[in-house]
């Protein structure tokens, strides 16, 4: 798959790190590619919950963030992305060195885009599926002011 162009990518990292929870989090952007894009989240206490596994909020906001941004990839220059709604499906315990979470855009429209979410535990150089979901995003496009 080929990276998004050098524009789309500058765009999507700046709002990604105006982004409070990713920071607070300790989560990264990995790649960009168009409808598509990769966020990972290392393991740290922080983001734990009380059996040691990572917490369905951590995993739930960077899967969120992941789907988000693969719908911004493919939106005109003078917009924004906001998620309308997701599910997501947690399939087994989230442990590991760290999660990544992929987004791929499944139907980008003028308005609503879906997305596919998936989070992966990546541990060594084991991967398991950890979680899954669906996406609806609202494109919001910038209106001169009057």
């Amino acid at each position: 798959m080929e990276e998004a162009d050098p524009e789309v990518q500058a765009r999507v990292r700046a709002s990604f790190d105006r982004q409070g929870l990713m920071e607070h989090l300790g989560a990264t952007l990995t790649r960009i590619y168009p409808g598509c894009v990769h966020i990972e989240l290392p393991r740290r206490p922080e983001v734990t919950q009380q059996h040691g596994y990572f917490h369905a909020g951590a995993t739930s906001a960077i899967a969120d963030s992941a789907g988000g941004y693969a719908a911004f990839t493919l939106f005109p220059p003078d917009s924004s992305v906001l998620t309308v709604e997701y599910k997501i499906n947690l399939l087994a315990p989230a442990e590991g060195d760290y999660l990544e979470a992929i987004g791929t855009v499944l139907k980008s429209g003028r308005t609503l885009t879906v997305c596919q979410l998936e989070v992966v535990a990546v541990e060594g150089d084991r991967r398991t599926s950890i979680a899954t979901g669906q996406q609806t995003l609202i494109q919001i496009v910038s209106r001169p002011e009057r």
